[in-house]
């Protein structure tokens, strides 16, 4: 996992209430074996038309906002089912960050696990971001703190989520880590271990 420490970009405003999990990416796309790959189905239903082809009038189709790694959000971002996928589409389309007022709690756990960063803030301070989609936005994990113009805000964030953000480590990563301790241990417990 990319480690994620600053992050600079303007955002993709998402102006919607409660998205769900089957909106981020439709059951229909599921079957992929691997994280990768997703990307091409995120808010799939909303990009593109019965036919396939894409609608004009949604956000991600408009050429000003490609390539950038922020998308903001409303309230209740990522309920639904807890499907893991959702976050997968998100960092997989190039987006790095989710700033909302509020978050499913599956789909927010997920993010963290997936190397996406969930940012909650104030119901008005998204409102002051949504006022200028030309804003640079800069996320400082460490200090945790979004500035945009002349403002700087803060976000609340757990320790041991931001130090596995900060390092780039997932569960297996920080596993991984932890690798010497386990074969250590594995090798004591046989010297123990009654034979068979």
């Amino acid at each position: 996992m990319e480690p994620f420490t600053v992050l600079k970009s303007k955002a993709t405003p998402l102006d919607r209430v409660n998205v769900d999990t089957d909106q981020i990416v439709p059951k229909q796309f599921l079957k992929l074996v691997s994280r990768s790959g997703f990307g091409q189905y995120l808010f799939y239903d909303w990009r593109f038309d019965a036919e396939g082809r894409p609608r004009p009038d949604f956000v991600l189709n408009d050429p000003k906002y490609k390539g950038r790694q922020i998308l903001l959000a409303r309230d209740n971002f990522g309920s639904g089912s807890s499907r893991e996928h959702a976050a997968w589409a998100i960092l997989d389309y190039g987006f790095r960050a989710v700033v909302a007022p509020s978050f499913a709690d599956i789909f927010y756990n997920n993010c963290f696990k997936n190397g996406v960063l969930p940012v909650r803030l104030a119901a008005q301070e998204v409102d002051y971001l949504f006022q200028d989609d030309g804003l640079e936005i800069e996320i400082d994990l460490a200090k945790q703190t979004v500035r945009a113009g002349q403002k700087e805000m803060h976000f609340e964030i757990d320790d041991f989520r931001k130090k596995l953000l900060l390092e780039g480590l997932d569960s297996i990563g920080l596993t991984l880590k932890l690798d010497s301790e386990i074969s250590k241990y594995e090798r004591q417990r046989q010297t123990f271990a009654p034979s068979l």
